[in-house]
């Protein structure tokens, strides 16, 4: 398999998250990043696009009956940046994670561009 994307973490948002998580959580959040990395197009059931953001996406991690969401965002092309992560313990996603996510995003953003 080729590989199509190239994902990175950014800082510690999402490796804080990672590493707090049960073995079989982290195997599934592998097994779905490195779906992303290879498949052309990524089933929505994993990476979508954030409505009423711009360039926000979720990375769905399902383990059993709990559901995980890793925030990222696109970087020149084929370069995927981690942000942070959490366990979604209701039908709508948090807005003030929603919001941390657009911080690191912008924190990121203007990082690269000095």
């Amino acid at each position: 398999m080729s590989i199509t994307r190239q994902i990175i973490a950014y800082k510690n948002y999402f490796l804080d998250f990672y590493k707090k998580q049960p073995n079989n959580v982290q195997e599934k959040i592998e097994w779905t990043l490195n779906l992303i990395r290879v498949i052309q197009n990524v089933p929505e059931k994993y990476f979508k696009h954030l409505e009423g953001t711009e360039g926000l996406y979720e990375i769905r991690v399902e383990v059993g009956s709990n559901t995980y969401r890793i925030f990222s965002f696109f970087d020149k092309g084929n370069l995927i940046v981690l942000g942070n992560a959490f366990q979604k313990k209701s039908q709508k996603t948090p807005k003030q994670e929603i919001e941390r996510a657009l911080k690191i995003m912008m924190e990121y953003k203007n990082e690269i561009q000095k």
